[in-house]
């Protein structure tokens, strides 16, 4: 083999990548265990032990922060939490910047809405300009939008230009939303959370591991953002009343601990408070504070409170006001700017508390705001500022809005960094105003309530024009650059697609996926032992294993979310990885029947199998990029999976293992093998089939199956999920089993007649699908079902407990999104089938080829199809037409190719070898000498299809199933549809140039 240095080096490489990767999710494992063992159940106080080490350098230099950013993410369905699609209301966006009451313009507005709500193939602007010229063909967009946007548009602009300038200030929209999308969610504290731009300008993803109050989440995507301008205190004018403060919280503190005091004494004999207590105060308890040590003696001392974020928390006050202060100001003789102090991240919601307890000690329009950001490298303190209110209201000075742009830049002659900002003419007579009376002051800049930054002001600023300053890194001016860009939400956003998962069912995916995994993985190395013998099969079973270790370690690197569908999806790359290993073993087996010897045998084995691989790879490779292109969450990640794993088989099969032969038969070492074991000599004994003879019979048998699917399809129809037809599911487990037609009939009054139930899993467990108030918006439409269905499952739920307890995760898709997926669905279905047609047709340089193989690939998916509508009321798991079925539909079309590429690739062998030979027997001579590969192979898959549909979670049943069928009719359409297609059309072609040789005599 050539190269082999190259190969050792890179396999190296590549195992040293992995291993640092890997190393992560060890390390951050190590720490999440501690923390459990630390909190002892209580999620808050391990979330504080976690955070109290975030910014510690704990493993080759990098924080306990990074180390958990780089451990391989688990999906939502994994860990729980919740993934959501916003669109940005691009009706307000296009109304804010229009000038007029054109009846025509607000009636083609109107009528786009409820369009794009329905669903849609176009976008929001696409649809409005269809919409508008069909009102009004003769309007001229340019007399609405040329007086707002004189800058932008003429008036004798065309309506194309027009709407040019709309797309790119809507795209503008999206992303100062994004911006601040992504400020809110950071500050959510979200352990790896996902914030990206979707294909459409308007829409938002964003997912949120580990997230168990989706109702906050909500609040917290959709509410309107405010961008404030704030006058600021000298801390020495405040002195005074801080020094009361302090007076005041000393006593409160006092009584507090007094309480505490007694609260311990009682509870010394109590076994459970005292083991509460001892894990309260072993290692570490400085940093979560006494606090924890109230909770856990007694829920009488302190008081509970809402903080900010809408979390409860119970507040126990131990020390006066300033001794909460890492670095109080206020104390500072002759210490001026509106800088009041630096606290921990801990201590915070204790200062608010005793702020707000004691606010009347102050002048009423005193406003107390954190810093956004900390201000050590530990990312530990957080500055507090004194605001001076404004006005009748003591609000802000300025709103944001009047700012029109911000640039962020070097000084002159490359000095420190500052932020350049203009204003409207409004906002630059009332900034002049501010600034002329605020000289030697700071002006303290909000977004959403934290402040991003506090300058001095020089002088009075006139024209609207401002430098902001601050020594700030090129990072920090860019932020506050994007902070007042995107100030205030210019539009509001709304949720179209949203998934709740919770973390029990979470752990459920997590043990069902993982003992699904170990079963088929044990079952496949025991049925290639059986195959090959001991030593061949235990070569291809640690191929697979290095090929799992390299997937992960992939994943790792790429920072890749590993899900349900992505462990499926890992599965299938091993069972399709013992292909490549077959077809190498039964070239080396048909090798050695010539009479050549082993090492000649191995040599040319693999010689002879890497054209089959290399094809078979590549066109699986193309469904999964396909399948990850027009995918979305669950199944982005499968189809991600599968293409790292399908690469590493390629690595491993071909080169490795060849590799690991040669250095044992050098050895001398290896040399009696046979590749052959009684099973194997059973299963490969040769055969003399006449497939192209029997194939009209075959093909006539496949019509009738096709033609009864047609008639299921019509009658019977496809059970539509929620993702093509828009709708919530609800799963919902009780404590009891319960009867699917009881459940139904009793949410039915509620949801309506469109509520479907069906069973999950356990007979104590089923889904409710509805599409009720689909279309309606607002934030308590969510609540307002939920009320809906713990009305009608009243009499199920067990008493004391809450719809919320019982509801293990949920689902919404609106039907704009639903529209989007059956487009997305059509569209990777018809670029997969182009994308490996153009591959055949390229590698094996006929149409016949490529012919064969796309209208065998046509049946395995109509197959797919056929099969759902037929059996949807007979399975005992679901079977949807959703995103999970289009992505089987794709998966069997990347599997089913391997056999047509295997059987194409001996014909081109056997052509080239006997160029005499008749075609007829060409092909059967090629289908015959590689019907020991297929069935070996699609037995090795099915033993792991098995395995996944008794073992797996319910949530991959319906897509292994898909995969069942695919490996089973692909088979068969290999034989008996791509062999005969291509064999008609090679002797068409051979007729032709027959007969066109005769003409010529």
């Amino acid at each position: 083999m050539q190269n082999k240095g190259f190969i050792k080096v890179f396999t190296i490489i590549l195992t040293a990548i992995c291993l640092f990767y890997l190393s992560f999710s060890v390390v951050g494992r190590q720490y999440n265990k501690k923390a459990e063992q630390y909190a002892n159940g209580n999620l808050a106080l391990q979330n504080q032990y976690l955070d109290s080490l975030s910014t510690e350098k704990v493993y080759l230099n990098y924080t306990l922060k990074q180390v958990r950013e780089k451990e391989i993410g688990l999906g939502l369905d994994l860990k729980g939490g919740m993934n959501v699609v916003l669109e940005i209301d691009a009706s307000q966006v296009l109304t804010s910047l229009a000038n007029t009451d054109d009846p025509q313009f607000n009636q083609a507005m109107r009528e786009t809405v409820i369009q794009n709500r329905r669903g849609s193939a176009s976008d929001f602007i696409s649809l409005f300009q269809q919409n508008y010229e069909a009102i009004d063909p003769n309007g001229k967009l340019a007399n609405i939008y040329s007086v707002t946007m004189r800058d932008r548009v003429s008036p004798t602009a065309t309506n194309a230009q027009v709407i040019s300038v709309l797309r790119n200030e809507l795209t503008s929209v999206a992303n100062n939303s994004f911006n601040v999308l992504a400020t809110r969610i950071d500050r959510f504290g979200v352990v790896a959370p996902n914030i990206q731009k979707l294909d459409r300008a308007e829409r938002i993803l964003v997912e949120l591991p580990g997230i168990t109050e989706p109702e906050r989440v909500r609040n917290l995507l959709q509410g309107s953002a405010n961008l404030e301008f704030w006058k600021t205190y000298n801390v020495n004018e405040l002195s005074l009343y801080f020094n009361e403060l302090i007076t005041r919280s000393n006593e409160y503190a006092m009584m507090q601990r007094e309480a505490l005091a007694a609260a311990e004494g009682t509870t010394t004999n109590d076994e459970a408070a005292d083991d509460a207590t001892s894990e309260a105060v072993t290692a570490e308890a400085d940093e979560a504070d006494k606090a924890t040590l109230a909770e856990a003696t007694s829920q009488e001392i302190g008081e509970t409170i809402i903080t900010e974020d809408g979390e409860e928390k119970r507040i126990v006050i131990t020390k006066n006001f300033m001794e909460y202060f890492h670095e109080p100001y206020f104390a500072m003789s002759g210490a001026s700017g509106p800088v009041v102090g630096t606290v921990s991240k801990l201590d915070t919601a204790d200062v608010n508390f005793l702020l707000n307890r004691y606010k009347d000690l102050f002048p009423a329009d005193v406003r107390f705001k954190w810093g956004f950001k900390p201000v050590d490298q530990r990312e530990t303190y957080f500055q507090l500022f004194a605001l001076k209110g404004d006005g009748s209201k003591r609000g802000p000075a300025l709103e944001g809005d009047v700012v029109t742009n911000a640039k962020a830049d070097q000084g002159q002659r490359g000095s420190a960094w500052e932020v350049s900002m203009t204003m409207n003419s409004a906002g630059a007579s009332r900034w002049a105003t501010i600034t002329g009376a605020e000289i030697g002051k700071s002006i303290a800049i909000l977004l959403d309530g934290y402040v991003y930054s506090a300058p001095t002001v020089n002088d009075r600023i006139e024209g609207g024009r401002s430098s902001i300053t601050g020594n700030f890194t090129p990072q920090e001016a860019q932020d506050l650059e994007n902070v007042l860009k995107s100030g205030k939400m210019q539009a509001g956003v709304r949720i179209v697609q949203e998934d709740v998962v919770g973390p029990s069912l979470g752990q459920e995916a997590i043990r069902d996926g993982f003992v699904s995994f170990v079963i088929a993985l044990i079952a496949l190395f025991i049925f290639v032992i059986m195959l090959y013998g001991f030593i061949p099969g235990s070569v291809i079973n640690g191929a697979l294993l290095i090929n799992l270790f390299f997937t992960l370690g992939s994943l790792a690197a790429f920072q890749a979310v590993l899900t349900l569908p992505g462990i499926a999806g890992m599965i299938l790359a091993l069972a399709m990885a013992v292909d490549a290993n077959v077809l190498i073993n039964e070239r080396i087996k048909e090798e050695l029947a010539a009479g050549k010897t082993l090492r000649r045998a191995v040599e040319d084995g693999y010689k002879n199998a890497f054209s089959a691989i290399l094809d078979a790879n590549i066109t699986s490779i193309i469904s999964g990029v396909v399948l990850a292109i027009f995918g979305s969450g669950p199944i982005r990640g499968f189809a991600i999976t599968l293409v790292i794993g399908i690469t590493a088989s390629f690595l491993t099969a071909v080169f490795l293992t060849r590799l690991l032969y040669e250095n044992r038969m050098a050895k001398g070492k290896w040399l009696h093998l046979t590749f052959e074991t009684p099973f194997s000599k059973f299963m490969s004994r040769e055969y003399h089939f006449k497939f192209i003879e029997n194939s009209k019979s075959v093909l006539t048998g496949i019509g009738i199956f096709i033609l009864i699917c047609i008639i299921s399809l019509f009658t019977l129809g496809l059970n539509s999920g929620i993702d093509f037809t828009g709708g919530r599911n609800y799963i919902v487990r009780f404590d009891q089993p319960v009867k699917v037609g009881e459940v139904e009939e009793a949410v039915s009054p509620y949801l309506g007649e469109s509520a479907k139930v069906i069973t999950i899993g356990t007979s104590n467990q089923v889904r409710i699908t509805t599409n009720y108030m689909i279309e309606e918006e607002g934030q308590g439409v969510e609540e307002e079902l939920r009320g809906y269905l713990a009305e009608g499952l009243k009499d199920f739920m067990t008493p004391g407990k809450t719809i919320d307890d019982h509801i293990q995760s949920s689902t919404k898709v609106g039907p704009s999104i639903a529209e989007d997926m059956i487009r997305g669905a059509f569209l990777a279905l018809f670029f997969a089938l182009v994308g490996m047609g153009i591959y055949i047709l390229f590698r094996f340089s006929g149409w016949g080829f490529t012919l064969g193989t796309v209208a065998a690939l046509a049946v395995d998916a109509f197959a797919v199809i056929g099969l759902y509508s037929l059996l949807w009321k007979i399975m005992p798991f679901s079977m949807e037409m959703d995103q999970t079925f289009a992505a089987a539909i794709l998966t069997v079309v990347g599997y089913s190719i391997n056999d047509k590429v295997v059987v194409f690739d001996r014909v081109r062998e056997y052509m080239r070898l006997y160029p005499k030979r008749e075609i007829k027997q060409l092909f059967n001579d090629s289908m015959n000498a590689t019907l020991a590969r297929t069935i070996n192979t699609g037995l090795s898959t099915i033993v792991v299809i098995i395995c996944i549909l008794l073992f797996g979670s319910d949530a991959v049943r319906s897509f292994v199933f898909a995969l069942m069928i695919g490996v089973i009719v692909g088979t068969v359409t290999s034989l008996f549809v791509a062999s005969p297609v291509a064999y008609g059309i090679m002797i068409r072609k051979q007729k032709k140039e027959e007969e066109k040789k005769l003409q010529r005599r």
